[in-house]
C-alpha cells in the first residue's frame, strides 16, 4: 500500500481540503484522519458510511495511590514534577504517567493503571475504510494513538492500493507519527509569513524521516509575491511545488455543506486541486491519473 500524506506547518492552510479533495479524485478506498486531537476529516467523507466502530485507546497509565498502604511520607509530592499529587491524591488530568512516583514509593502504595487516553474509530462502507480517533482533552499519548490509527487503516485495508492520510499541523508527536513509512508528504503551504516559516519547519521535518515531500500553495493570489518567494525557497532546496490553488469562495460554500471542493469541479479551486492531484499521481505513483 503507497501512502500520501497531506501535512501543514500551522493549522487552517487548507490541509483538510485537499485531502478530502484527493480522496474523492482518486476514488480511495483507503483514508485515515491523524488530527486526532481535532479531527474533521470526518465531517466530509463519512457522511454515506454508518456509525464507526469505537475503540477505547489505552495509552500511558496513570498513576493511583492505595490510602491503606500510604505512610504519607510526601515523597512522591516532592519528586513529582507535574505537580500531579496533591495531598496524597493524584490527579488524574495532571499525571503524565511517567511512573516515577511508583518506582521511588518506599511501601509500594502507588500502582501505574490503565487509562483510556482517547477512542479509536473505524468507518467501513461497501469497501472502503476509514480510520479516525479522537484524543482525550488533556492526554499527552497523542503520538501513539496517531500510530494506532494508520496501524488500524494497515490491518482492515490489506486490498487498498493507496490510503491518503489527513495529518495535524505543525512539527509535534503526531505529525512524527503520521510521518513514519509514508511514501510522499504533500505540505500546504499558505503566502504569509507563519505559513512559510512553518512550512519551512515542515519541510525539514520530513526530510529528517528521509521522506520524499512536494509543496502546494493555497490562495497563492492573496499574496503572490510570498508565493513567488516560496516557489524560490522550494527550487533551491530541491522541493517540487507542483501547483497552486486560487482563493475561490466556493471553498468556503463547500466547507459550510460538509462537501469536498472535488464536488465543484468547475470551480477554480476545483480545477487546481484536481490538476494538483493529477501531477502527484503522475510524477509520484508513475501512473496516468484519471
Amino acid at each position: 500500500m503507497k501512502q500520501l500524506l497531506v501535512l501543514s506547518g500551522k493549522g487552517g492552510t487548507g490541509k483538510t481540503t485537499v485531502s478530502s479533495a484527493f480522496i474523492e479524485l482518486s476514488k480511495c478506498r483507503a483514508f485515515a484522519d491523524c488530527d486526532v486531537d481535532a479531527p474533521n476529516l470526518h465531517l466530509i467523507v463519512s457522511q454515506k458510511m454508518p456509525e464507526p466502530v469505537k475503540t477505547d485507546f489505552y495509552g500511558l497509565g496513570k498513576a493511583v495511590i492505595d490510602s491503606s498502604k500510604c505512610i504519607q511520607c510526601g515523597l512522591c509530592e516532592k519528586s513529582c514534577r507535574f505537580d500531579a499529587i496533591k495531598d496524597y491524591t493524584v490527579g488524574i488530568y495532571e499525571c503524565e504517567g511517567c511512573g516515577l512516583c511508583a518506582e521511588i514509593c518506599p511501601v509500594h502504595a502507588i500502582k501505574m493503571t490503565e487509562y483510556s487516553s482517547g477512542s479509536l474509530k473505524l468507518y467501513k462502507y461497501d469497501d472502503k475504510v476509514f480510520s479516525s480517533a479522537q484524543l482525550k482533552m488533556g492526554s499527552g499519548t497523542s503520538g501513539k494513538l496517531v500510530a494506532a490509527v494508520k496501524n488500524q487503516l494497515v490491518n482492515e485495508a490489506t486490498d487498498a492500493e493507496l490510503a491518503i492520510i489527513d495529518g495535524s499541523p505543525g512539527i509535534g508527536c503526531p505529525v512524527i507519527a503520521s510521518i513514519s513509512g509514508v511514501d510522499i508528504v504533500l505540505i500546504v503551504a499558505e503566502p504569509t509569513i507563519s505559513g512559510m516559516h512553518d512550512m519551512k519547519r515542515i519541510i525539514d521535518t520530513a526530510r529528517n524521516f528521509g521522506t520524499m515531500c512536494a509543496v502546494c500553495i493555497n490562495k497563492f493570489d492573496v499574496n503572490t509575491e510570498n508565493a513567488i518567494e516560496i516557489e524560490k525557497y522550494c527550487k533551491d532546496i530541491n522541493v517540487p511545488v507542483i501547483g497552486k490553488i486560487p482563493f475561490d469562495e466556493t471553498v468556503v460554500k463547500a466547507v459550510n455543506s460538509c462537501k469536498s471542493i472535488a464536488c465543484y469541479p468547475d470551480s477554480p479551486a476545483g480545477k487546481a486541486i484536481k490538476s494538483i492531484w493529477n501531477n502527484i499521481y503522475e510524477n509520484f505513483f508513475c501512473e496516468s491519473a484519471n
